[in-house]
């Protein structure tokens, strides 16, 4: 793997696209890497759209400015039209199933498509969705340790939603488990 990875995760707000980016950045500095976390969001928020760069690093970052992906993780079909292109061939499109219509017909890339929504209800939390996401994403691209991103979550997740903790890395794993299983498009 490069000793640089840039992603780019979007969706609408309220999906947990920044957090997941967070979550990511997090991670990466307790394993001493180098980090760049950009969000960026519409003026409505939650229901609005919602992006944010991720640049994990072995040296310094030169610029937080990327017009190229190694992996896009996209929640919605106006995420997928406007990054899907714009993943390096040989890259990681990501994206949950139920919040897309028309697939990426891309053939250069490794595509993954994870039913997160519908694995979250069976946990009977829908806001775990990310998490069941960002578990199928490191299962594929291993770019932070699972322990640190339970850490990571510990200090990103308001005290008060402490109580979900073991349900997020429940979801996290299932996530793994499901890109595991999932044959790539």
């Amino acid at each position: 793997m490069n000793s640089e990875h840039e992603i780019i995760i979007a969706g609408f707000g309220g999906q947990g696209v920044l957090s997941m980016g967070q979550i990511i950045a997090y991670s990466a500095m307790k394993e001493g890497k180098e980090v760049s976390w950009m969000p960026a969001y519409g003026p409505e928020m939650r229901g609005g759209t919602a992006n944010c760069i991720v640049i994990i690093s072995d040296t310094e970052i030169s610029s937080p400015i990327v017009t190229k992906f190694d992996s896009a993780i996209v929640l919605n079909q106006p995420s997928l039209d406007k990054f899907g292109p714009r993943v390096k061939e040989g890259g990681l499109l990501l994206s949950e199933q139920s919040g897309i219509i028309t697939p990426s017909l891309r053939t250069d890339l490794e595509q993954l498509c994870i039913p997160a929504m519908e694995e979250a209800n069976k946990l009977k939390k829908t806001q775990v969705a990310n998490m069941i996401v960002l578990g199928a994403f490191l299962e594929r691209r291993p770019i932070v340790r699972p322990e640190n991103v339970l850490k990571a979550l510990r200090e990103v997740l308001p005290e008060r939603h402490h109580h979900l903790l073991a349900l997020n890395e429940k979801a996290l794993l299932r996530g793994k488990e499901l890109a595991l299983e999932m044959a790539t498009v």
